[in-house]
């Protein structure tokens, strides 16, 4: 029997009309920056809803659009929000539905994955997340056909996390893309000040300089910093902004950031 995962968030963050999701995407896209360097392998993107977030994304998917029909795969990974989690947690699901249709979950790579230690089956840790969610219609918009690998990541640590994205590395197929948001509710200089020092610690590959208050995905940040300075990828920061930048208030923010990680002999 097909299983499908439901959308759990769409009409709170994104629009749940189909018509008008694809067109706010499509917007988004169309408005961001062209990029200059080659395709990414990696992305840093944030999860929150459109009207505050979804301009950052952007900047970060538009890299991948040359790569329309290579990308294949696409293994996604954020963290938990609603369910305590050790480790990383996979799906059971066959479909990840979104307004805009089902995306297939690629089960060969989820069954291999979930061998290692710290990764279990955990289809609860799915079922309201919003961190993995609310990337998908932008995935779907800008590839061809491709398949997904959707990862939960709860209390993990760098070298546990980045073993599991290094046995998803592939190859120019693969692109991983990594879901976090920023600091949380300071004031808008003291979330400038936290969130420029978290981008300092990116560009510079540092996963021990990314603490608990300053970006809710550290963990999937801090793996893929791991395995993005043993594989030699250079960061580029495209986009440093706070929810005051688009739509809230300056007194209470929640910073947002996007990134690229290019392979040097791309």
């Amino acid at each position: 029997m097909t299983s499908i995962r439901p959308p759990a968030v769409a009409g709170l963050f994104y629009p749940s009309d189909s018509a008008e999701l694809q067109g706010m995407v499509l917007q988004l896209l169309r408005a961001a920056p062209q990029p200059e360097s080659s395709v990414p392998k990696a992305i840093i993107a944030p999860h929150a809803g459109y009207l505050y977030s979804g301009a950052i994304a952007a900047r970060a998917y538009a890299c991948l659009a040359p790569a329309r029909e290579r990308i294949t795969r696409v293994v996604l990974l954020g963290p938990s929000h609603r369910v305590p989690l050790l480790g990383l947690a996979t799906s059971g699901a066959d479909f990840f539905h979104t307004p805009l249709g089902d995306i297939p979950l690629d089960r060969v790579n989820i069954d291999s994955v979930e061998r290692l230690p710290q990764v279990k089956r955990l289809d609860a840790a799915h079922q309201m997340e919003h961190s993995l969610e609310v990337h998908l219609p932008f995935l779907q918009e800008l590839l061809g056909s491709f398949r997904l690998v959707p990862l939960v990541v709860g209390d993990a640590t760098p070298e546990e996390t980045a073993e599991v994205i290094e046995h998803l590395w592939g190859g120019d197929e693969t692109a991983l893309v990594i879901s976090s948001d920023l600091s949380h509710f300071h004031d808008y200089a003291t979330a400038q000040r936290l969130d420029c020092s978290t981008r300092d610690a990116i560009e510079q590959l540092n996963c021990s300089a990314i603490g608990h208050e300053d970006a809710c995905g550290r963990n999937p940040i801090r793996g893929l910093l791991v395995a993005a300075k043993r594989r030699g990828l250079i960061v580029e920061t495209l986009d440093l902004r706070n929810s005051a930048d688009a739509a809230g208030p300056c007194d209470s923010v929640v910073g947002y950031g996007a990134w690229s990680f290019t392979d040097v002999e791309s």
